[in-house]
């Protein structure tokens, strides 16, 4: 069963499942970081229901987006919500697996919302849809950053979003095909340390890494967005990571 969700203020369709993996915050949080040039090719890793690259098409009218995902029922879904909102002409989405997906160095930009942990103690009895969305399983994210690597086209850019205590790996692991990264905190509170990181780089390009000032998205104790969390959330702006 599904249930009928709206993003960015209602102006995107991304239904989602009523139970399992919901995608949420990080996957329009990713979208929003996406930035495209005209006509250029995007493709996100592991799309669930489509709603990261629903925002991200959201914002690059003049892109065209491919998706897959290892769960045909996610695949199924994402293909719903990219037709409910009449984007069939510029987004596909088929079934596959980040450690065997082949494709040639023909992407412009690649981004993904990749599993979060490593280790199946860390989540109490998940449903299966829940253990393939944030266990890494047999795919670890070294194996994410390889295959962006195969597919990006030379100096082409990879956008990921992740838990701020990997980013020390993040870091490690793809110095050996990426570079000129930047790096965007995202902290709950002003006072709080960041807990997400937004981070791009690209494919054989050298240059320093920046670190840029974090998303705040909460104000005080009441959990209001913040004025520049909303207008993200709303869709009026986005979130520079480069």
């Amino acid at each position: 069963m599904t249930e009928a969700v709206t993003l960015l203020g209602g102006q995107v369709v991304a239904n989602q499942v009523a139970s399992g993996f919901r995608s949420g915050l990080d996957a329009v949080l990713l979208g929003a970081s996406i930035q495209a040039q005209l006509n250029e090719n995007l493709l996100e890793f592991g799309c669930g229901s489509g709603a990261a690259t629903l925002v991200a098409a959201f914002h690059n009218a003049d892109s065209r987006f491919d998706a897959f995902d290892i769960d045909p029922a996610m695949v199924d879904l994402a293909q719903s919500n990219i037709a409910a909102n009449g984007w069939t002409d510029r987004i596909g989405v088929c079934p596959g697996d980040v450690a065997d997906f082949a494709g040639a160095s023909a992407m412009d930009q690649v981004f993904f919302n990749p599993p979060f942990f490593d280790d199946a103690s860390v989540l109490a009895s998940p449903s299966e849809g829940k253990r393939r969305a944030y266990l890494a399983g047999n795919t670890p994210l070294e194996s994410w950053l390889k295959r962006a690597n195969q597919v990006l086209k030379p100096k082409g850019r990879l956008t990921l979003i992740h838990r701020a205590d990997r980013l020390d790996d993040i870091l490690v692991m793809s110095r050996k095909w990426f570079g000129d990264v930047v790096v965007k905190p995202i902290a709950p509170y002003a006072d709080q340390s960041a807990k997400r990181v937004l981070v791009s780089a690209r494919k054989g390009v050298k240059g320093r890494l920046t670190l840029l000032s974090p998303l705040v998205l909460h104000d005080g104790s009441d959990r209001q967005y913040t004025e520049e969390a909303e207008a993200v959330l709303r869709g009026s702006d986005r979130i520079v990571v480069r």
